[in-house]
């Protein structure tokens, strides 16, 4: 009966002990579902320093003791290490196993309100808009992540307001509010249809050096073409014109007296740029004022173009550039460009500002006053006034113009004959390339990251793209942007910010106010949870979310310090706030110093290596290491607390907790295949460890996949891969039909051995000394396959009687050879001979005189009476 009564007395003792324990561990792990985490929130000592941490929440209840306030709210349905579920906002973890009551908790999360959402509309006539419904959108836009009844009034009262307004509208919705925690990825979907008879304004930009001067007279007669073309992509269009040369200081123009005035033959006056025609309805007049305008010259090649352009880009009511239309700007040259830093040839050293600098007569002012533009502020003002930039140049200078419309949004190159003679089909040619094409940027600052998603045209999965081509007008293509904090600005001022979603080179755009979630409400005066002086702090400080924050002079949980006088309340042991409970009497983990009830931790020699914690009982460098690199280095996990937290696809391995294994178990399965280490071994730590099976043959190779013990099967499979493959060998054809059917033959032209797969290749000569050869290998299934050589490698035959017979006529035809060349030769020089001798006897001169002694050895008589009777 005594025995009775004593153990359940050692039972609680012991029940005691353990609940400690599971105490001091539980200030940095929480068990969820079974399974240990490591806790980021217990080291964080301020609201704003909590919620800055993600899934972390902040607990200002008064007095909550000493349990750690940052805690990681479990989700619902969970269930702690003593098995009860809690519920998301009612349970404080980590050191905190008391509960915070749901109103003192602070757990805020991304919000999302559409604030303007003007429903899609097409325009046709001279621009009056027909509203058309976007059903399909209004059920995207009417989701709230944390009060989704708000959004849905938002949108409908100007969802219905939208329908009232009489405008074009190409993007939907065209305002949202989202308020974003640091880390938290917000979603949001937008859509964008072109619009029909969008509004176009054309404004042409030309070089009148006196090289286009058959250009100029060219584009004046094609002026209505131009116009007509265009009227027949949209109704609402106006057209304008400009012309430039170059600054007229040297080296850039001649300043001799007589060449100031008149450049060069039947020349104009030169100067940098001038608007001869505000964008007009009046595109008959377009013609006339291209032919009237006079040309002018210039020394060197380059020409002022970025003059030209920055001005007629700023200048946005001298040249007329509407508000709602597609903006285009054709740049006409045949020549290179000057920019920032070539004014110094002319003594120019102020640089460009950016500003329009016209006179009332369209001269451009500041020619001589200020240097060229930068590329990067010409394309800094045309993202700003969404105007599009058409390059239309020669071909000498299109490959140069080419590559700078690379560096400029929104802006695209075409070739243009000698004379200008195909500007109208370039110009139709480019609008179309730059309306059938969205691209999606934004202005958001390197705090936020915008990730942008799209269906485009015969998609039917988003695709990570901001760009959508080959659109027409009633095309709607939906985007989606993957919006997400990455880090709270060190200026206040700056965690609220506007940030503009735009297609570029179209004057309309989605505005997203963002507001950063980077403190608490409890931190700023006016809030239930903020006193000034409060008696909380000994009337020394300033409660904020359940905390003291001590003036200068005083510090302690509750600003009972002087830093003057240390005092101690009666009867109250200042130490004990020193120590997470009374299962210990060292003070501050043995850290560190206790001040007035208040852990004072050591500094490291290192100062990235620091000591924290409220008893001192965190550190960032005595977590377990691998290869000389704590927990394997940063990209494998990082020191939090004494434990490493590990990074996505890493884990424990067996050689300690430095996170130096990973998780998956891809890198062990081969190409091809779905077996892991090919069913002969296991994954660890992403490698195949191989096993031996119960014959003792051991595996190995990256994947397990060969079998180095393995007896080698090629004499086994001799005999029957030549007599199927070759119907050579020892096995009669009955006999290969019955005995040779128990593996797959594949023949290929040449047997390549892949290490990867084959097991082994063999090599054999048969009776004729022919070469063949066959790798093999196992299926999944585990039956052999056999890849063999179609052809045997067979040594050439050599045929004697031919190379005998061929040697002999060899012999035959070179002495035939040399007979005939001989033959020639003396043929040669007979005729040689012959002629010579002919030459010399026909230059020879004989005497033909007949010898007066010598006289004929016969007479002839004649019978003068014989009359041949």
């Amino acid at each position: 009966m005594e025995r009775m009564t004593l153990l359940p007395r050692w039972y609680i003792f012991t029940s005691l002990i353990f609940y400690v324990f599971i105490l001091s561990c539980y200030n940095t792990i929480i068990l969820v579902n079974g399974q240990a985490t490591q806790n980021p929130c217990s080291i964080k000592q301020t609201c704003h320093e909590c919620i800055q941490t993600p899934s972390c929440a902040w607990c200002s209840q008064p007095d909550f003791g000493e349990y750690k306030r940052c805690f990681q709210p479990l989700p619902a349905g969970s269930t702690t290490s003593s098995g009860t579920s809690s519920s998301s906002s009612s349970t404080s973890t980590g050191s905190n196993v008391k509960q915070c009551k749901e109103e003192f908790v602070y757990n805020p999360q991304n919000e999302y309100a559409t604030l303007i959402a003007k429903s899609l509309t097409k325009t046709s006539g001279a621009g009056a808009a027909a509203s058309r419904g976007t059903s399909s959108a209004t059920s995207v836009f009417t989701q709230t992540s944390s009060s989704s009844s708000s959004s849905s009034s938002s949108f409908s009262s100007s969802s219905s307001s939208s329908s009232q307004h009489q405008e074009v509208v190409q993007i939907y919705p065209q305002k949202i509010q989202l308020k974003l925690r640091l880390n938290k990825m917000q979603k949001i979907t937008f859509f964008y249809e072109q619009a029909e008879d969008y509004p176009v304004d054309l404004y042409y930009l030309m070089d009148l050096s006196q090289s286009m001067k058959d250009d100029k007279d060219n584009l004046s007669k094609l002026g209505d073409e131009l116009a007509s073309n265009m009227m027949s992509i949209t109704s609402n269009f106006r057209l304008g014109f400009g012309s430039f040369v170059d600054k007229v200081v040297m080296p850039y123009v001649s300043t001799v007296p007589e060449n100031l005035v008149e450049p060069c033959s039947k020349c104009e006056a030169p100067y940098g740029f001038q608007n001869v025609m505000s964008l007009s309805t009046n595109t008959s007049r377009f013609s006339g004022e291209v032919r009237d305008a006079a040309v002018s010259g210039n020394l060197d090649a380059p020409e002022g173009g970025f003059d030209a352009i920055m001005q007629a880009v700023v200048c946005r009511n001298q040249i007329g550039w509407r508000e709602k239309a597609r903006r285009l700007l054709v740049f006409s040259t045949d020549a290179g460009f000057h920019y920032a830093g070539d004014g110094k040839l002319g003594g120019i050293v102020k640089p460009n500002d950016g500003q329009c600098h016209l006179s009332r007569d369209g001269v451009y002012t500041h020619s001589t006053i200020q240097d060229y533009p930068s590329i990067s502020q010409v394309n800094l003002k045309v993202k700003q006034n969404s105007i599009n930039v058409i390059f239309a140049v020669t071909a000498e200078e299109f490959e140069v113009y080419d590559r700078l419309s690379k560096h400029i949004e929104g802006s695209s190159s075409g070739q243009l004959t000698n004379d200008s003679s195909n500007v109208v089909h370039l110009v139709r040619e480019q609008y179309e390339k730059i309306s059938s094409s969205v691209e999606m940027k934004d202005t958001a600052s390197s705090a936020l990251k915008v990730s942008y998603f799209s269906k485009c045209l015969n998609q039917t999965d988003l695709q990570q793209t901001n760009k959508c081509d080959g659109l027409k007008v009633g095309n709607k293509v939906q985007f989606e942007a993957n919006i997400e904090l990455k880090e709270c600005p060190k200026n206040p001022s700056e965690w609220n910010q506007t940030f503009f979603i735009y297609p570029v080179g179209i004057n309309e755009s989605l505005a997203v106010n963002v507001e950063m979630l980077c403190d608490c409400p409890c931190e700023h005066p006016g809030h239930p949870f903020y006193e000034e002086h409060s008696d909380r702090c000994s009337g020394y400080g300033t409660y904020k979310c359940g905390l003291c924050e001590c003036d200068d002079l005083h510090f302690g949980r509750r600003c009972e310090c002087d830093v003057n006088n240390i005092r101690q309340g009666i009867g109250e042991d200042l130490t004990a706030g020193c120590r997470p409970d009374n299962t210990t009497t060292v003070d501050c983990s043995g850290r560190g110093q206790c001040i007035c009830g208040q852990c004072e931790c050591e500094t490291r020699a290192d100062p990235d290596e620091q000591i924290t914690g409220p008893y001192c009982e965190c550190d960032n460098f005595s977590c377990d290491r691998n290869d000389g690199l704590l927990c394997s280095g940063e990209d494998h996990g990082t020191c939090e607390c004494g434990k490493c937290v590990c990074k996505p696809g890493w884990t424990h391995g067996p050689r300690g907790e430095a996170c130096d294994c990973w998780s998956g178990n891809d890198t062990c399965i081969a190409p091809g295949s779905t077996e892991i280490c090919s069913g002969h071994g296991t994954c660890v730590c992403g490698q195949c460890k191989c096993d031996e099976d119960e014959q003792g043959r051991r595996h190995s190779g990256h994947f397990c996949e060969k079998c180095t013990t393995c007896p080698g099967r090629c004499q086994e499979l001799k005999d029957c891969v030549m007599c199927r493959a070759y119907k050579t060998g020892p096995l009669t054809e009955e006999e290969c039909l019955t005995n040779c059917t128990w593996f797959e033959l594949i023949l290929v032209d040449q047997v390549k051995m892949d290490e990867q797969i084959h097991e082994n290749i063999c090599f054999f000569d048969d009776e004729n000394d022919c070469r063949f050869e066959f790798v093999y290998s196992y299926d999944k299934q585990g039956k052999i396959i056999v890849e063999a050589q179609k052809e045997p490698q067979c040594p050439p035959q050599v045929f004697i009687l031919g190379i005998v017979l061929g040697v002999i006529g060899a012999i035959v035809l070179i002495g035939l050879a040399l007979l005939l060349v001989w033959k020639m030769l003396t043929t040669i020089q007979d005729r040689r001979e012959f002629a010579k001798f002919e030459k010399q006897r026909a230059m020879a001169k004989w005497n033909t005189d007949e010898n007066p002694i010598y006289r004929q050895a016969t007479s002839t008589f004649k019978n003068p009476t014989y009359a041949g009777k």
